[in-house]
């Protein structure tokens, strides 16, 4: 088998790491585009891919990389104290540090200034992230309704309430405050870094989103535009 090359690279709301939702499809307002490299901006290789409904993407951990890899990780849903085998969990800090996501495909662009382009919800990925692989999701062998989620599905419904004042609100473009309240409701913050009256800040589309959290409300403080690129999305 030959080297692993990058095919494309999804763009979307996150230029860092903080913030962007633990599992694909957890917020589906969340929009990337997802751009192909110069040698596979084909678009016989896309033929087709409008039939289906959703896609899987592989993706790497570009962000997340470690020299050596350690057999037990510390999963932020249990508290980032417990140990868990790195194979029973969906840490970044891999082998191999790939990354598998499930995304709704929304739109299909296959003559662009940049080649054949994706439009996809859902996503869990950061700004620039690269993929290796995209590959359609079949709902007859991809879903298991009665399989068990492990440590992870004791956490699945986990929500904070979300204080968001409207003046601030009214700061971002509309198409962006649902996927802004879907983040914020998941609750960004790490399970180890969950300090009392701290301000956090979140990088979200072009815009630095403040917030305190207490007494388990998470409340808006600041929307401040910030310098960072703002992606426009294919309308």
């Amino acid at each position: 088998m030959g080297e692993l090359v990058i095919i494309a690279r999804i763009h979307t709301e996150f230029p860092t790491k903080f913030g962007i939702p633990r599992q694909s499809g957890l917020v589906r307002e969340l929009r990337g585009e997802i751009v192909f490299e110069p040698e596979f901006r084909r678009a016989e290789a896309l033929l087709g891919i409008e039939e289906f409904s959703h896609l899987w993407l592989l993706w790497e951990f570009s962000e997340a990389r470690k020299e050596n890899w350690s057999a037990t990780v510390c999963p932020p849903r249990l508290g980032g104290k417990e140990k868990r085998g790195v194979f029973a969990t969906r840490s970044p800090f891999r082998p191999n540090a790939i990354g598998l996501s499930c995304v709704k495909l929304e739109q299909v662009f296959y003559e662009t200034e940049h080649g054949p382009k994706l439009i996809v919800s859902g996503a869990d990925l950061m700004d620039g992230t690269p993929i290796y692989d995209i590959k359609p999701y079949l709902p007859y062998a991809d879903a298991y309704p009665d399989a068990l989620g492990g440590f992870g599905q004791m956490h699945s419904r986990d929500r904070i309430r979300v204080d968001f004042p409207e003046e601030l609100l009214q700061r971002l473009p509309r198409d962006r405050r649902d996927a802004v309240l879907g983040v914020l409701g998941q609750d960004p913050r790490a399970a180890y870094n969950k300090q009392p009256d701290y301000v956090y800040g979140m990088e979200f589309a072009g815009y630095d989103i403040r917030f305190t959290v207490k007494d388990d409300v998470l409340e808006v403080c600041d929307v401040i535009v910030t310098e960072g690129r703002d992606w426009e999305k294919i309308k």
